[in-house]
């Protein structure tokens, strides 16, 4: 069978200004708590200067910075405003101008953030403080816990914080930072709002590039201010392209020792037999429109003066419908040995080109060498979330609750594979794909076959369907009592909180035998995003309907055993958190100390099974696999007030972070064609920290400040993937014949089926540290309506044993110069991160390093008058090229472009 993974994330937008300048500053106390002396100080310090106003960019600074200044805990904030004005299409982008947060940007757009170094999947977000369930959409691909952003649309957030010093009070399950969404609320809106906007999404690589996107929202109060809803919808469509050039795996120059012409260069001494070669070289192109369709209703009821109940509910429907086309010559298949004709030696041991001889050249074997795979996917994502929260105040107490459920599926994650072959010869290079000798023989479809014509090879394909779901609820109890003294405030609470995450593969096959040419195409194309050989960039197009529905009509309709059992599971994640916090204040000092407990239990389940798999499944195979955790989680936060404008603090903690739910139970996914996979451990620990963050900010002027933070996590029992050998049962033998007789040629298999794969699976192993500082700056230049925000941070993560931690920049910079007077604005973002360590293309390859990667935005507005607005955008506008190699840049692996994108909307605001 054939998985072929494409790990796509990608950009949501819709309407960045709908929400801008709407949202009313919250009390700067974190919620749960009564405002400090500090506090109260600064809010005296602001009705004195009510009479200074300012709007827009500066003004939506101005609420970050007060939420920074006045937290106890180390604290980052973005507003509306920010979010809006921003060149940015999700949340996930507007927070890379926060210090210590970056994004990985694999298909142009960012999806999750990782925080002062630390893996994505290690950091929680809550919304309104519910946990919102994800399911994967992407086929083969596996459910994290780090938060997807492109799932929100940005009307529908009205402020952010990131806590990087944890506080008792909150959730648990964070090592770098737990990021909290706020809504709109309508008792902060004026009665009778109405906001909108319309908008169209560019991308100059896509064909055709233009999509609309638009957005509404209505909120109301009573006149008393004691009861409001608010609603809203949102439609957002964007094309993704991306097209690139793929290497799955390198091999010594010995294994082609078969070549008449490799064996010469290895006798001679001018190849050398240790020497790197690429066992393929893929021209790759990935398109989506995707779409998603967003509906918010909330509610805000004020009984009593002392009494408030907030009810929010959230649906979303995205459609990631995409198709997927690989255009390779496997050099290294066992069939294709001995046609290797050249190598080219290169520097550091790597050969960098070479010719491979097909039906086409005289003498050559008629073999199939080169491959086109594509694959038609469909996947519709469902999300829904209600949450319901109420307040009472008494006389110097509070008593809170919370419930809520959430819960997200994909029903039919399915793919329509085929893999018609050519045989004939090429050149190759590793920086610029291959040339097929004869180009017009090589776009003629009628010399592209699937098993079709006996001795050319080729295979049919088949057809294959993942179920997820994902459930989570939640409830929550707090109580808080003020004091008149220097612990002015005590909390304590429980917590309970169940997720579950299942997962059902099937694939069938195979396919009806059929030639390209019988399946029609809409002809050929040729790639122009990363400048690659002409051969290289011509994709034979079929027509994606046509061999959609070719695939769901001839499909034998034969289930696959081994990928239903290995691919099948569930997991029920339990956890019961108590704790207790103090908040003080005093002179000038403020802050809080507390303690959080926290029970964990895991129940896994998954087929556990010996020798070939059968169905239906055996009796008593489907197995459960339990662990628990029992952790106590203190934390300080200490801050001092030097001057009224400088404050230092210093935060200490101990967090704990689970892996992600597909490595905490016994499943597997298996690549037959290239005999790589990945599975879970049911006994891994989760992380365990020591977080320390000491801090200076200096706050000289409004809207301004600098700032000197410096951080240390040791981090234990880390998590990190092992590849190992195993010997797993090849579904190859029925869906795909000819390529396992190939590696059962190659010695790679027996006759039983049975071939040895590299697995990759999760282990603890041992400790590693990160540790860095960042520094921040902003300021606005008095009445000029020119300000900036720069922030640059140095995180050095590693494992005690040696080695990098993955998703780990040691150095990243954001800059952001902004213009804003009358009715023009204007913001350039840059942002740029280092090397950092990433996952492999394909499950059970080598983790890849991604080159260093740049990211130039920048946004034009212009305020016609009060009620409509307009604004430019244009993001990732130096077209960047996003790259991985292996261990060294002479080893690369990956190389990807998607394009500039632009997105042009009218705002309205009546």
């Amino acid at each position: 069978m054939s998985h072929r993974r494409n790990l796509l994330t990608a950009s949501i937008i819709a309407g960045l200004c709908c929400i801008a300048g709407g949202a009313v500053a919250q009390d700067a106390a974190p919620q749960g708590r009564t405002p400090t002396a500090q506090e109260k100080a600064d809010a005296q310090k602001a009705a004195q200067l009510e009479g200074v106003t300012v709007t827009g960019i500066r003004a939506s600074l101005e609420k970050s910075l007060d939420t920074k200044r006045n937290a106890d805990a180390v604290v980052e904030a973005v507003t509306a405003e920010d979010i809006g004005k921003f060149p940015n299409t999700n949340v996930a982008e507007a927070m890379t101008q926060v210090p210590g947060v970056v994004i990985d940007r694999q298909f142009g757009q960012g999806d999750r953030v990782s925080i002062d170094g630390t893996d994505p999947s290690l950091n929680l977000t809550f919304l309104n403080g519910q946990p919102i369930s994800q399911t994967p959409w992407q086929y083969g691909a596996q459910p994290n816990r780090g938060f997807d952003f492109t799932m929100l649309a940005p009307e529908i957030i009205g402020r952010l914080e990131v806590f990087k010093s944890p506080e008792a009070r909150l959730p648990e399950g964070s090592l770098g930072g737990t990021v909290m969404l706020h809504t709109l609320q309508p008792l902060d809106l004026p009665a009778n709002t109405v906001r909108g906007s319309f908008g169209l999404n560019y991308n100059d690589q896509a064909r055709p590039g233009t999509r609309p996107s638009a957005s509404v929202l209505y909120s109301w109060k009573n006149t008393a201010n004691t009861f409001g809803m608010i609603a809203s919808v949102q439609h957002y469509e964007e094309k993704i392209d991306r097209q690139g050039l793929e290497i799955f795996s390198y091999s010594p120059v010995s294994k082609w020792a078969a070549s008449p012409a490799v064996a010469a260069g290895i006798a001679n001494g001018t190849l050398d037999p240790n020497a790197k070669v690429p066992d393929e070289v893929n021209s790759a192109w990935f398109q989506q429109k995707r779409k998603r369709d967003t509906a918010t209703l909330g509610f805000q009821i004020h009984p009593t003066n002392d009494w408030d109940i907030d009810v929010n509910s959230l649906f979303i429907r995205e459609n990631f419908d995409n198709w997927n086309q690989s255009l390779y010559p496997f050099t290294g298949s066992s069939g294709t040995l001995g046609n290797v004709t050249s190598f080219t030696p290169g520097p550091n041991g790597v050969i960098t080109g070479g010719h491979v001889c097909g039906n086409d050249n005289p003498g050559c074997p008629a073999i199939a060498q080169g491959t086109f795979d594509s694959n038609i996917r469909k996947s519709v994502v469902r999300t829904s979330a209600f949450d319901l929260k109420s307040t009472y105040r008494g006389e110097g107490w509070t008593l809170g609750g919370a419930a809520g459920y959430s819960k997200a599926s994909n029903d039919n994650i399915s793919q329509a594979v085929m893999e018609p072959v050519y045989a004939g010869g090429y050149t190759w290079d590793i920086r610029h794909g291959f040339n097929f000798d004869s180009p017009q023989a090589a776009r003629d479809p009628a010399n592209w076959h699937m098993g079709d014509t006996p001795g050319l090879g080729g295979w049919p394909g088949n057809y294959g369907d993942y179920n997820a779901h994902s459930r989570d609820g939640y409830a929550q109890l707090d109580f808080s009592k003020d004091f008149d003294s220097f612990f002015n405030q005590l909390l304590v609470g429980y917590r309970w909180n169940r997720h579950e995450e299942s997962m059902a593969a099937h694939v069938y096959g195979p396919n009806s035998p059929i030639s390209l040419a019988d399946l029609g195409t809409s002809g050929y194309t040729d790639l122009n995003g990363i400048g690659l050989w002409d051969g290289a960039a011509s994709h034979i197009m079929p027509n994606p309907d046509a061999q959609y529905a070719w695939v769901r009509s001839t499909n034998g309709g034969n289930e696959d055993p081994g990928t239903f059992l290995n691919g099948t599971y569930k997991i029920v994640e339990k956890t019961n958190a108590a704790y207790a916090q103090l908040n003080f204040a005093g002179g000038d000092w403020h802050g809080n100390v507390g303690i959080r407990y926290v029970d964990t239990k895991t129940d896994g389940f998954g087929y556990n099974y010996l020798g070939a798999p059968v169905l239906p499944a055996p009796a008593g195979s489907y197995v459960k696999s339990s662990q628990t955790a029992k952790n106590w989680l203190p934390s300080l936060n200490v801050a001092y007030d030097v001057t009224e404008d400088v404050i230092l603090r210093f935060a200490a903690a101990k967090v704990i972070a689970r892996a992600p739910y597909n490595m905490q139970v016994n499943n597997l996914f298996l690549n037959d064609t290239v005999l790589t996979g990945a599975g879970g451990n049911a006994n891994i620990k989760p992380y365990q920290s020591k977080n320390f963050s000491l801090s200076a900010e200096w706050y000289f002027a409004p809207q301004s400040y600098v700032a000197l933070t410096g951080f240390y996590k040791k981090v234990d029992d880390y998590v990190f993937m092992d590849v190992v050998q195993e010997r797993h049962f090849n579904s190859a033998t029925s869906t795909d014949p000819t390529t396992f007789a190939s590696q059962l040629a190659a010695g790679l298999c027996t006759p039983d089926g049975f071939c040895t794969y590299d697995v990759s699976r999760p282990e603890n192993v041992g400790s590693g540290k990160i540790r860095g500082g960042s520094l921040s700056y902003q300021q606005a230049f008095g009445d000029t309506g020119f300000g900036v925000t720069a922030n640059y941070t140095y995180a050095k993560g590693t494992l005690d044993a040696g080695g990098a931690l993955p998703y780990n920049s040691k150095n990243a910079v954001s800059l952001s110069p902004y213009y804003e007077m009358g009715p023009f604005s204007a913001r350039i973002t840059y942002n740029w991160r280092s090397k950092y360590l990433a996952g492999g293309y394909v499950a059970g390859a080598p983790p890849a390093t991604t080159e260093d990667y740049a990211d130039l935005g920048a946004t034009l507005g212009y305020k016609l008058n009060d009620k409509v607005s307009f604004t430019l955008s244009g993001m990732n506008l130096t077209n960047e090229e996003y790259k991985q190699y292996i261990g060294t840049t002479s080893l690369p692996v990956a190389r990807y472009t998607t394009g500039r994108r632009y997105l042009a909307s009218v705002h309205f605001d009546l």
